[in-house]
């Protein structure tokens, strides 16, 4: 143990707080229970809706998503960053209620109390992980050289895990927490808290519910963009560029049909309001026009409900191919979309053709599709 006047000693001793001085409403049980009830709710949602979402973009063989209603994805993805934004006021306010006992004395009292130590040590720095790298996330800003979804699914499990553990350890004082009423000081303290995650909550969701946007001055990827519609990735980020003799081509067993934008044009068209639901966070209902995947299907002579294998003009990305399994190319509203709000589609929005298909992330909605592959 250092001298108490070695430089480090007065540095531990300048961090360690004194708990006699932490008498407040604030540190207590009953707060920190109340609190910690609601913090779990939003990371439990954050967790089930994020696990959606990458089960979504990478589906294993026995994982099944409905194409309906149109707006789920929009749903439960605006769900999934809007409970990590509330879970940010109300994670500082825990960590303040518990704060003189993160630094209590001895460190390690006995097995249950390692336990403890350890699963608060693991769930604040899971925590601080996934909710810093989501909010740049949102804001497309990676300052970092790892792959953010690699990322942040690893250590969601890594929270979770953490959080059950600390609950499984703390239950006891859990349960006597929320047994006992709070007196006006801890509930003025716990509405403090409550409005700061309300006031985030409604400063940023009007990114993905409509009726807010007027009244969230922190929303992003509203209505910008051409047509109407935000742009994450133009084509000259893509380095996309469509040769004038462009043709789509369905591949079957039997052989490769080709069709030229006018081609696709003269086929029976069909226009739909479906939303763009991004991984953000954003969505924006939007008017597509275009060919059912189904009637290009059954153009070549595939079976009804067949998978679709799609290939873009781009040349790298993560998601220059998608895949739409069967339950979306039946549907009537899953397009080639050729027009957008009544106009052609823009070059940043796939010009000749893109994907848009009901409840889908907005990256799987492949643009400047060059292939459609009946699988």
């Amino acid at each position: 143990m250092p001298a108490p006047d070695s430089g480090l000693g007065r540095f531990i001793q300048r961090v360690q707080p004194d708990e006699a001085k932490f008498r407040g409403p604030a540190h207590h049980e009953k707060v920190t229970a109340r609190i910690g009830l609601w913090l779990g709710v939003a990371f439990l949602l954050c967790f089930v809706t994020g696990l959606l979402s990458h089960l979504i973009q990478h589906p294993p063989s026995w994982f099944w998503w409905p194409a309906r209603p149109a707006d789920l994805y929009r749903i439960t993805q605006g769900v999934h960053v809007v409970a990590g934004v509330a879970a940010i006021p109300l994670l500082l306010a825990k960590l303040w209620s518990v704060y003189p006992k993160l630094f209590s004395r001895p460190v390690v009292r006995s097995l249950p109390h390692a336990l403890e130590r350890l699963s608060i040590l693991v769930l604040s720095g899971a925590a601080f992980f996934e909710l810093t790298t989501g909010l740049f996330n949102v804001a497309q800003n990676y300052p970092w050289s790892f792959y953010f979804l690699a990322a942040h699914y690893a250590v969601a499990w890594i929270a979770m895990g953490s959080v059950l553990l600390h609950v499984a350890v703390k239950l006891p004082i859990v349960r006597r927490g929320l047994a006992t009423p709070v007196d006006a000081s801890r509930r003025a303290f716990l509405r403090t808290g409550f409005l700061a995650s309300g006031v985030a909550v409604v400063a940023t969701a009007g990114a993905t519910v409509p009726f807010l946007r007027d009244v969230s001055p922190l929303s992003w990827r509203s209505d910008r963009g051409p047509q109407g519609l935000p742009v994450n990735r133009t084509a000259g980020a893509a380095r996309v560029t469509v040769d004038p003799g462009w043709r789509l081509e369905i591949v079957t067993r039997t052989g490769t049909t080709r069709l030229s934008l006018a081609q696709l044009a003269d086929l029976p068209q069909r226009t739909a309001e479906l939303p763009i639901a991004c991984v953000e966070g954003w969505s924006q209902s939007a008017t597509w026009t275009g060919v059912p995947i189904a009637d290009l299907i059954d153009l070549v002579g595939a079976p009804e409900g067949s998978e679709v294998h799609v290939t873009s003009l781009e040349r790298r990305g993560a998601y220059r191919t998608s895949t739409l399994p069967g339950t979306h190319t039946r549907d009537p509203e899953t397009l080639l979309a050729l027009r957008l709000n009544g106009e052609t589609l823009a070059l940043d929005h796939g010009f000749p053709a893109r994907v848009i298909a009901p409840s889908r992330p907005g990256v799987l909605q492949t643009k400047w599709v060059h292939r459609l592959e009946v699988l």
